[in-house]
C-alpha cells in the first residue's frame, strides 16, 4: 500500500468520537496498572475525555517510573549535561555524543536490566546488553565496544550463584554472538543485593558525525515503518513494570514478562540499520525498548513536533490474537520504529531485503501532534504525544527526603578500638584474605567468558582501564570504565558518588587517557521512601560536583529506582561510565609493575584510616564509619600531575588504590606481570596505613633515569610522592609489614571465585 493509500485508510473526521475500548475503564483499572488517582485525573484532563482501555495502558507504561523519571527528573536537571567535547545535550538523543576530532564521534550510554535479571538472570542481561547496543547504533554509529557493571549477594548462597552464572552467560553468549567486545567492567558482592543483583550494561560505539540520525520524526507524509522482528508477548509491561516496583514473594511469577533476546538477528539489524544511514533515506529511528511501539511512536513524534497515524494491523505478529493494548506495550526485541524520507521506501526495502530484515510500513508522520493507532479498522487510541513523555505531560514530583538514621550507627565508628581488637592478627594473612574476597579477587572467571578480541580493537594490556584502538583515527585510542564502591555511598550518599566519579576518572587517567565526559547509571531503592530518596538527592548532587570539577559532562544514562525486597534496599549505587581519550598509542600505560630496577612512588595523599573499607566489612560484617577522607581539589591535581608525566613518557606503570588499600594495591600490580618487589613505606605499617582505602593515591612505577623528572612533574604540581622501593623477584617484600611469594598471593587472587562459581549447584531459589 502507498504512503497515500495508507494515510487514506487511517484518515479518520473525528477521531474522538470513533474510539472504540476493549475493556471498560476506570479509577480501579488505573491503580491495577500502576497509576495514582491523582494520575488518573491528569490523563482525564489531558484527553478530555475517559482514556480508552489502550490509552490508559499506553500512559501507564510512558508515565511508570522507568520510562517517565517523575521521581528523578528534577534532580537531574542540576547535572552538567553539556560542555566539553559533548555534542548533544543529555536526553535529546538515545546514547551521549563527544567529539574525537576529525568528522568522528563517540556515542555511549549505561542502562540498568536489573529487574529482569532477577526474574531471569540469562534473557535479562542478554536483553539488556542487546536493547543499550540498539541505543547506539540507532545513532549510526557501529557498536566497537561493551563493557558492564554488576553486583551480586552472598556468594556463598545458592541463589547466588544461579544468578552470577546466568547473568554471566547471558552477557557473554549475547554479546559473542553479535560481535562485540565486551572489554571491561566490575564485580561487586555484598548481601544487600541477595534479591536484587544490579546487571547495569554500557556500550560504546564510533560515528562520522556527519552521519549522525536523530531520533525525532519529521516531514508530514514520511513513511513511518518497524524494521526487525516480530511482535509477541513477550516483554508485555516487561520493563517499564518491572523496573517500577518492589520486589516481593510474586516476583518469580514474573518470567513471562521478561523480553528473549536473539543476538543474531539484531547483528543482521545492525547492518541493515547503518547500511539504510548511509543511503541517505532515513529521517529518524529509534529503537522499540521500555514501552514498545508506544514508546518510540509518541517519543519520535514529541521530539520532532509531529504526530502519527499507526496502522496495528500492519505490525507483523507472532500471534494473530494480539489485541492492541499487546501490541503497543510490547517489549519484543531486535525491533526499531523508522522514519524514511517519503519516495525513498524503495530504497529502504531493497536494503532490508538483502540484510534478510524484515520492514514494513506501519504508518505515516502527521502536523497535528496525535498519535492515534487502529486496530481491525477501529480507532482505539488517539493521544497527544507530548502528554506521553519525559518533559511533556509527564508527571514529575519531588519527594519528601530526610538524612538516613542508620548513620548515627555507621559513623559511630571507632578505628582505635577496631584496632586494638583485632591487633593480633597477622598482616601476612589479612592480605591473602583480602585478595580472595570475590570483590577484589581477579575476574578471569568472568570476563574469560566474553569475547574481548573480536574486531581487533581492544588492547591486550593490563590497565586500570580498558583500551579500544580507533582504526578510522590511527595513533587514538579510548579509555573506558565503569566504577562505584556503594559501600562509600552508603555510608556518605555525596561523597561517595564523588568517589566514583574520581575513580572512574582515576582509572582512565592511569591507562593514559584524559577523561571527557561520563555516563551514569543509577540504582536506587524505593524514591517514597525518604531516606532512600535523600540517599538518590545526595549522589546526583556529589556527582554534578565532582563533574563539574572535573570537566566532565554527564551525556545521559538511566535511574532504577525500586532495587529492592521486602527486606530492605540495596546500597545507593550510582555506577559511572567514564570515557576518556588516548592521543597517542604511545601513552597507553599498564597497571602492572613491568621490569626489575624500576623505582616505585606513592602518589598523592596517605590517610590512616579505615573508613567503609574491605577490610572492616571483612571483620565487623558490615560497612561502617563514613566515606573515605576525600578532597576534591587534590584529586583534580593529582590526575593532571599524573596525565602529565605519562605524556612526557616519564611512568612505566600507574595502579590506583582502592578496595584493598595500598597493600593490595601492590600486590595487584606485582601479580599482573608476575613482577614483585621490596617496599619501604614512611609511616608505620597499621591497618590503617595498609588497608585503608583513602583516594586520590596512585602506584606508580618509573625507570631510575627517569626518576628526577618524574619528581620534578610532582613538585610543579604540588602533588607529594614518596619513594617507597624498587621492583624485582618473584616476592612481595613490605618491610615491618610481611613478605609473601608471588605464587601464594596469585592463588589467593586467582582461585576465589573459580572455586566459588565452578563448583556451585546453581539453582533458582
Amino acid at each position: 500500500m502507498s504512503t497515500h493509500a495508507l494515510m487514506e485508510s487511517l484518515h479518520v473526521e473525528s477521531p474522538s468520537a470513533e474510539l472504540r475500548s476493549e475493556v471498560p475503564v476506570n479509577e480501579s483499572l488505573a491503580l491495577e496498572l500502576g497509576l495514582s488517582q491523582e494520575e488518573y485525573a491528569r490523563i482525564i484532563e489531558l484527553l478530555g475525555r475517559v482514556p480508552t482501555y489502550t490509552e490508559l495502558g499506553m500512559f501507564s507504561v510512558m508515565w511508570s517510573e522507568h520510562c517517565s523519571y517523575k521521581n528523578s527528573l528534577l534532580m537531574l536537571k542540576t547535572l552538567p549535561r553539556s560542555g566539553g567535547r559533548v555534542l548533544v545535550e543529555a536526553g535529546k538523543e538515545n546514547a551521549g555524543l563527544v567529539s574525537l576530532g576529525d568528522g568522528y564521534a563517540v556515542a555511549f550510554k549505561i542502562e540498568s536490566h536489573n529487574h529482569p535479571s532477577a526474574v531471569e538472570p540469562y534473557q535479562g542481561a542478554a536483553t539488556g546488553v542487546g536493547g543499550i547496543l540498539r541505543d547506539i547504533f540507532t545513532m549510526g554509529a557501529r557498536p566497537i565496544a561493551a563493557l558492564n557493571s554488576l553486583r551480586f549477594g552472598d556468594p556463598a548462597m545458592a541463589r547466588t550463584a544461579y544468578l552470577v552464572r546466568g547473568v554471566v552467560r547471558g552477557i557473554g553468549d549475547y554479546g559473542n554472538s553479535f560481535g562485540v567486545p565486551t572489554v571491561g567492567g566490575e564485580v561487586y558482592f555484598d548481601s544487600c543485593y541477595n534479591d536484587n543483583p544490579l546487571v547495569n550494561a554500557m556500550a560504546v560505539g564510533l560515528v562520522r558525525t556527519d552521519h549522525v540520525v536523530s531520533s525525532a520524526a519529521r516531514g508530514v507524509g514520511n513513511p513511518v515503518m518497524l524494521m526487525g522482528s516480530s511482535t509477541g508477548r513477550d516483554g508485555i509491561h516487561g520493563a517499564s513494570l518491572l523496573a517500577s516496583r518492589e520486589f516481593d514473594e510474586s516476583s518469580a511469577d514474573m518470567r513471562p514478562t521478561v523480553q528473549v533476546g536473539d543476538p543474531f538477528a539484531e547483528k543482521l539489524l545492525l547492518e541493515a540499520a547503518l547500511e539504510l544511514i548511509e543511503s541517505g533515506c532515513v529521517v529518524g529511528m529509534q529503537d522499540m525498548g521500555a514501552a514498545g511501539i508506544t514508546c518510540s511512536t509518541s517519543e519520535m513524534s514529541a521530539k520532532g513536533g509531529v504526530g502519527m497515524d499507526i496502522d496495528l494491523d500492519r505490525v507483523p505478529l507472532r500471534e494473530q490474537d494480539m489485541s492492541a493494548y499487546e501490541i503497543l506495550l510490547s517489549e519484543s526485541q531486535e525491533r526499531m520504529l523508522v522514519v524514511v524520507e517519503r519516495g525513498k521506501e524503495a530504497i529502504a526495502e531493497e536494503i532490508c531485503r538483502k540484510w534478510d530484515v524484515p520492514l514494513v510500513q506501519i504508518g505515516v508522520v502527521t502536523d497535528d501532534g496525535m498519535v492515534r493507532c487502529w486496530r481491525n479498522g477501529e480507532c482505539v487510541a488517539c493521544v497527544p504525544a507530548d502528554a506521553l513523555v519525559v518533559g511533556g505531560g509527564a508527571p514529575v514530583y519531588e519527594r519528601e527526603w530526610h538524612p538516613a538514621a542508620y548513620l548515627a550507627h555507621t559513623r559511630a565508628f571507632d578505628q582505635a578500638a577496631f584496632e586494638r581488637s583485632h591487633a593480633d592478627r597477622s598482616v601476612e594473612e589479612v592480605l591473602l584474605a583480602l585478595l580472595s574476597r570475590p570483590t577484589i579477587a581477579n575476574k578471569r572467571w568472568v570476563f574469560e567468558q566474553y569475547d574481548r578480541h573480536v574486531g581487533t580493537n581492544t588492547v591486550e594490556r593490563s590497565c586500570d582501564a580498558a583500551i579500544v584502538r580507533l582504526k578510522e583515527l590511527p595513533g587514538k585510542a579510548l579509555a573506558l570504565s565503569t566504577d562505584c564502591n556503594s559501600r562509600y555511598v552508603y555510608l556518605d550518599p555525596h561523597v561517595g558518588a564523588m568517589l566514583a566519579v574520581a575513580e572512574a576518572a582515576r582509572n582512565c587517567v592511569c591507562a593514559g587517557a584524559e577523561p571527557v565526559a561520563i555516563t551514569n547509571c543509577l540504582n536506587f531503592g524505593n524514591p517514597y521512601d525518604p531516606e532512600v530518596y535523600w540517599q538518590f538527592r545526595e549522589a546526583v548532587l556529589g556527582i554534578g560536583r565532582m563533574c563539574r570539577l572535573l570537566d566532565t559532562p554527564v551525556t545521559g544514562g538511566n535511574v532504577s529506582f525500586y532495587n529492592e525486597s521486602q527486606e530492605h534496599a540495596i546500597y545507593p549505587t550510582p555506577t559511572i561510565g567514564m570515557l576518556g581519550i588516548i592521543e597517542s598509542l604511545e601513552h597507553i600505560t599498564p597497571s602492572g609493575f613491568q621490569g626489575e630496577g624500576d623505582r616505585v612512588y606513592l602518589l598523592g595523599w596517605q590517610q590512616d584510616r579505615l573508613d567503609g573499607s574491605e577490610l572492616v566489612l571483612m571483620l565487623a560484617g558490615e560497612p561502617l564509619g563514613t566515606a573515605p577522607p576525600f578532597d576534591p581539589e587534590n584529586e583534580v591535581r593529582l590526575q593532571r600531575c599524573l596525565l602529565d608525566a605519562i605524556r612526557s613518557g616519564l611512568v612505566r606503570s600507574a595502579h590506583d588504590t582502592a578496595e584493598g588499600g595500598l597493600a593490595v594495591a601492590l600486590a595487584e600490580a606485582a601479580l599482573c606481570e608476575g613482577i614483585g618487589g621490596q617496599f619501604h613505606l614512611p609511616f608505620a605499617p597499621t591497618l590503617g596505613n595498609l588497608f585503608g582505602e583513602a583516594p586520590s593515591r596512585v602506584i606508580v612505577s618509573v625507570a631510575p633515569t627517569n626518576a628526577d623528572a618524574f619528581e620534578a612533574v610532582c613538585r610543579t604540581h604540588a602533588v607529594p610522592f614518596s619513594a617507597i622501593g624498587t621492583t624485582g623477584g618473584d616476592s612481595l617484600v613490605i618491610a615491618q609489614a610481611g613478605q609473601w611469594p608471588l605464587s601464594l598471593l596469585q592463588y589467593a587472587w586467582e582461585q576465589a571465585l573459580p572455586r566459588l562459581f565452578d563448583t556451585a549447584t546453581a539453582v533458582p531459589h
